[in-house]
């Protein structure tokens, strides 16, 4: 469960909705849905700068989607407009936007680009906020589920029931995570805390590890320290939340080299996962699952850690495939490959993971993944040949034995770097911020520098670290843009320098 740093640490403004969208939408329902199938146990992993915007709103912060939700529908400027006419139905057609019936009316009245009346936009500011609530909420929060079936013609009352009733559900996800981690169904991790490439910030060359035809930014980032406060820093508020430390982390993108393993190591860190390119890679043999379906250790000079690989085939049908079968088949189809499995293994035990991004999968099954998952679980809950367990849990009885001398470097997407570096807007981002981080060694030896803003400063950095800043460049998101050139302006003011002019121009 991962979000980006959203928050303006300037103005507190959280910039983008999509903490507390999918916080009504994914992040609780999907532990909410363990309370019928007691057997299925699951890791997940809990992104810290998420947790720490999910708190922002609970302690009430605002995004601007929110703020314009609130504008009255009859003062709504033509820039306010326009806003929603691009932006309130980033939706997916439809799973989300069809199911509601007036709100596809609208999408089908923006697309005959007919003008819209007062009420037409008083209906989208709710419709917007309503669909992103998942069918449990849907269902059983009754204030929703009365103003699902009004269906239109709402009031401006009703815009502070759904956005209260979003803080509700945001307010209810780490207390549930806790308990059901407390009661030993779940396993909850952490991840480095603003999610960087933990490598790539110990060096930008290890890049070339992976793919030795990386092209390389000019300026090469080196700053094992910052990795090392990244992963404190989630520890200190993992243990915050939880009471306890964490036994597992989720390095972001599965990014992992050899470099990051002392780190890690060092920190406490019992276990860490990854894509099964890199154990490949690491023991250079071809796929096979005697070597796949099996925990390994990672023995060095500060300790030892165990990790572990995903099947990325079976963790892709969930994620990229099985939301346009029908949900049967997709569930059959699922346990047929794990008994597949286990007939290559001649029943031996196998240590089958299945890791997949926590969110944005669901939006493209038909009732945000219930169905298919409700029917994934009966299935697995009765099978006598399969058995869910947390990693912990299965460490526990089942200890690595296994060493990897050498962790190959790479992520889980292609089992390199190249989302993050090596294409000239990349690398551009990355030449902008080892400037910036070049000025903090500066300025953290001002002693005319509040102490005040030299922290923010260093909490502005470590933002801007973030990986997906870095993923989206090439990709033309303009918001991402942005939002990243905002993150290192507000880091020269609070340095007390003018930002550089470039920093005012698209990436």
């Amino acid at each position: 469960m991962h979000q980006p740093y959203y928050k303006d640490l300037q103005t507190g403004r959280l910039c983008l909705p999509w903490v507390r969208l999918h916080g009504i939408k994914d992040y609780l329902d999907m532990v909410k849905i363990l309370e019928k199938y007691p057997k299925i146990h699951q890791t997940f992993n809990l992104v810290p700068s998420l947790i720490e915007q999910i708190n922002s709103y609970i302690e009430g912060g605002q995004d601007t989607y929110q703020e314009i939700t609130l504008k009255k529908a009859g003062e709504l400027t033509p820039q306010d407009k326009n806003f929603l006419l691009e932006r309130f139905f980033s939706a997916h057609t439809v799973n989300m936007i069809s199911v509601l019936p007036r709100y596809y009316q609208l999408y089908l009245k923006k697309q005959s680009k007919k003008e819209f009346t007062t009420q037409d936009y008083l209906d989208l500011q709710i419709l917007f906020n309503l669909a992103w609530f998942d069918p449990y909420f849907k269902k059983n929060i009754p204030e929703i589920k009365s103003l699902i079936d009004k269906g239109r013609n709402f009031s401006e009352e009703d815009k502070q029931t759904v956005l209260n009733k979003q803080i509700s559900v945001l307010k209810e996800i780490i207390p549930t995570y806790k308990k059901y981690q407390d009661s030993g169904q779940i396993e909850v991790t952490i991840s480095p805390y603003y999610h960087p490439i933990t490598p790539l910030l110990c060096n930008t060359q290890i890049a070339k590890e992976a793919d030795k035809a990386t092209h390389l930014p000019r300026s090469n980032f080196i700053y094992p320290e910052d990795a090392k406060a990244q992963i404190q820093e989630a520890i200190k508020l993992y243990n915050e939340c939880f009471g306890k430390p964490p036994q597992g982390m989720w390095p972001s993108e599965e990014a992992v080299s050899e470099h990051i393993l002392p780190l890690i190591i060092e920190s406490g860190i019992k276990w860490i996962v990854t894509d099964e390119a890199i154990l490949f890679r690491s023991i250079k043999k071809k796929r096979a699952g005697d070597n796949l379906y099996k925990p390994y250790c990672l023995k060095r000079e500060e300790g030892e850690s165990a990790i572990i690989f995903r099947d990325r085939n079976l963790s892709d049908l969930i994620g990229f495939t099985y939301h346009t079968w029908p949900v049967d088949d997709a569930a059959s189809d699922f346990l047929r490959h794990l008994q597949n499995i286990s007939v290559a293994s001649k029943n031996k035990d196998c240590f089958i993971v299945i890791a997949m991004d926590g969110e944005n999968a669901w939006e493209y099954y038909k009732n945000d993944g219930w169905d298919f998952l409700s029917r994934l679980y009966k299935a697995i809950s009765e099978d006598t040949n399969i058995k869910t367990v947390t990693v912990s849990e299965y460490l526990e009885i089942n200890p690595k034995k296994e060493n990897i001398k050498r962790l190959s470097a790479g992520s889980w997407i292609y089992g390199n770097f190249h989302k993050w570096i090596g294409s000239p807007h990349k690398n551009r981002a990355w030449d902008y911020l080892a400037k910036a981080r070049e000025e903090l060694k500066t300025a953290a030896g001002n002693k005319q520098l509040p102490a005040e803003m030299l922290a923010k400063a260093w909490k502005q950095m470590y933002i801007c670290e973030g990986s997906d800043w870095f993923w989206w460049y090439g990709d033309d998101n303009a918001d991402f843009d942005e939002l990243y050139r905002k993150h290192l302006i507000n880091f020269y003011k609070f340095i007390g320098k003018e930002p550089p002019e470039y920093l005012h121009h698209p990436i």
